[in-house]
């Protein structure tokens, strides 16, 4: 027999032999039982996933010489000639070809007259898309009521170009593309056909580079069966198609992995001088790790990987983190864009293979966070795990558990070394009148009291005599230091003093909160009330979410339960001042304005102008 090609010779003939379309298959066999044939079809998908193979065994099984059954027997004079293309009563029509009114003109023409030898008269149009906007228009009717021996069956790879006034009038079947596994299996039997020995990787291989079409798979396969001799292995392949080897990719990352960036250059340009391409190196080594990534992340599905997992070096997987494989990958995946554009992309490919040397010491965001988290404890004397986004918790005292350490940290800190914070009212950090003991077993602050070079720093501060300085102790563990007593929270007995307070409070904990605050007008108390009034809507719509933590916060300085009552006011405006002619004409020539200038001393320099 004359040679045919896999993808021809293993063309579909039923719809049980659909690759990865069960869900058409099993659809038009149902209703092709229940006797429920459309006069339109609408087959659109991917290129090679079997929309024209579809559209022929859909045809046969309607006009098989057995009946109008779902699986078409293949052995009748109508099977034969609709699998040859020589049936009189099922024409295939090239939509790209046929693309003007005229085409369509003839088809109208022929739809008047019944089939000759079938049951119905059947039309394939293939890349349906193409046809003219005319020619849409022209078949819309006939599609719409043909006569009931007329069935059309529309196949197109991009959906988004037919007219939605066709598609209304068709059933749509969209075909995807098919599973590596799938092809992975059909190539096994095509190989097992052909008496060719075929390794799984290579099998693997093939099919992840037909990215889900059976045609393009089947394709390649023939073209590397072409030079396997009858065994087709991973490695042949790479060889022959000029694809870097695993190992070189290997070589290249270990020494990148070692920070050795000589090394890797000198790997790179051997590779390269093999007559590898610099487009073909990147695409291969981006493959290669996205494979490591899969493995670092417990990924050993061989379908996924398109190899052995024994064939990455166990030294690359021990030495780069997940989060340092991701770098690799998107410096990579950005290479293949800046090669585009490049004086060189052989320039842009060392320059990529440089920086993975230094990999190593790659700090991903998560670990610089887990860092500052760990300096926090510490220097808090103690780790707490934060409150999920959205959801903040608070203690009796009405202050965040974090912020309270905070707080009694740096107040203990400046009791013990005499510093006097001078930036808050002074008034009211003097009104503390009783202290509060860190209960056992919590963590002490790390710091000792005095002594040693934290003694040494403190000593400048210019709050500190040398009469006032403490002599010297020695440094002390955690173990051996006493619980540490800090101040309660101060007691205010007006509504001023309550707002200063406040909004000094909540600087540290939440500033947002407390610049929102700063802004307000004065406050006042009416019955159990505390009314806010605010100039803004954005200020009122904050101070609104945070009304609950407010009289928490107002309640334990006020000694009393107080509801929040937000109000907004229109703010007046400032008095209009009039400025004398000079300083307009200043003012408008140098595009100034007036700051911090007093009307007195406005209306003096008018009066002197006068003068």
């Amino acid at each position: 027999m004359e040679y045919q090609v896999t993808a021809t010779r293993r063309r579909p003939q039923r719809f049980e032999d659909l690759l990865g379309q069960d869900f058409v298959a099993a659809t038009l066999q149902k209703s092709i039982e229940a006797g429920k044939i459309a006069h339109a079809y609408l087959f659109s998908g991917p290129r090679g996933c079997g929309k024209t193979s579809s559209a022929r065994i859909l045809a046969k099984a309607l006009n098989c010489e057995k009946g109008t059954v779902a699986t078409p027997c293949g052995t009748c004079t109508s099977c034969r000639e609709i699998t040859m293309g020589s049936s009189i009563d099922v024409i295939e029509i090239d939509g790209a070809s046929n693309t003007s009114v005229n085409d369509v003109r003839q088809i109208k023409d022929e739809i008047l007259f019944p089939p000759n030898i079938s049951r119905y008269k059947i039309y394939i149009i293939d890349e349906v898309h193409m046809l003219s906007t005319s020619a849409f228009n022209a078949l819309l009717k006939t599609i719409e009521e043909p006569p009931p021996y007329v069935i059309f069956i529309f196949a197109t790879t991009e959906l988004h170009k037919v007219p939605a006034t066709i598609k209304s009038r068709c059933q749509h079947f969209h075909f995807k593309l098919v599973d590596v596994e799938v092809l992975k299996q059909a190539l096994a039997d095509a190989a097992a056909e052909l008496h060719i020995e075929a390794d799984d990787e290579a099998l693997y291989w093939i099919a992840r580079e037909a990215t889900g079409s059976v045609r393009d798979c089947y394709t390649l396969f023939d073209q590397v069966a072409a030079f396997s001799d009858g065994h087709i292995t991973f490695d042949k392949i790479q060889k022959t198609l000029g694809l870097t080897g695993s190992d070189s990719i290997a070589a290249l990352l270990t020494a990148c992995v070692k920070k050795d960036a000589a090394a890797a250059l000198l790997t790179l340009d051997t590779i390269l001088q093999n007559g590898v391409s610099t487009e073909q190196f990147t695409v291969d080594c981006t493959n290669y790790l996205r494979s490591l990534l899969f493995i670092q992340h417990g990924i050993t599905k061989e379908a996924l990987i398109g190899q052995s997992v024994e064939r990455f070096p166990q030294e690359i997987l021990q030495n780069w983190q997940a989060q340092q494989i991701e770098r690799a990958l998107y410096l990579f995946l950005q290479l293949f864009k800046d090669m585009k554009f490049s004086l060189n992309p052989r320039y842009e490919l060392e320059l990529a293979i440089s920086r993975l040397a230094w990999l190593s010491d790659y700090v991903s965001p998560r670990e610089l966070k887990e860092a500052f988290d760990a300096a926090q404890a510490m220097l808090t004397g103690g780790a707490s795990i934060p409150a999920p986004v959205g959801q903040r918790t608070y203690p009796a005292s009405g202050m965040p558990l974090q912020a309270q350490k905070n707080v009694n940290a740096a107040r203990q800190f400046n009791a013990d070394t005499g510093y006097q914070n001078t930036g808050g009212n002074a008034s009211t950090i003097s009104r503390s009148k009783s202290v509060q003991t860190i209960p056992t077993g919590e963590a002490a602050p790390p710091f000792p009291k005095t002594g040693g070079v934290f003694a040494a720093k403190t000593a400048g501060f210019p709050s500190t005599t040398a009469q006032e300085q403490k002599p010297a102790t020695p440094i002390r563990t955690t173990s051996e230091v006493q619980p540490v007593k800090v101040p309660q929270t101060p007691q205010v007995e007006t509504i001023q003093e309550l707002k200063e307070v406040l909004i000094q409070q909540l600087q540290i904990e939440h500033a947002m909160l407390a610049t929102v605050l700063s802004k307000t007008a004065d406050w006042h108390k009416q019955d159990d009330r505390l009314c806010i009034s605010v100039y803004t809507p954005y200020e009122a719509q904050q101070l609104q979410r945070e009304k609950k933590f407010l009289s928490q916060k107002a309640a334990a300085l006020y000694g009393q339960t107080l509801e929040i009552a937000i109000e907004l006011i229109e703010k007046k405006a400032a008095p209009k001042i009039s400025v004398p002619a000079r300083v307009e004409m200043v003012l408008r020539n140098f595009k100034g304005t007036i700051i911090d200038i007093q009307k007195k001393n406005i209306e003096e320099e008018a009066e002197e102008g006068e003068e």
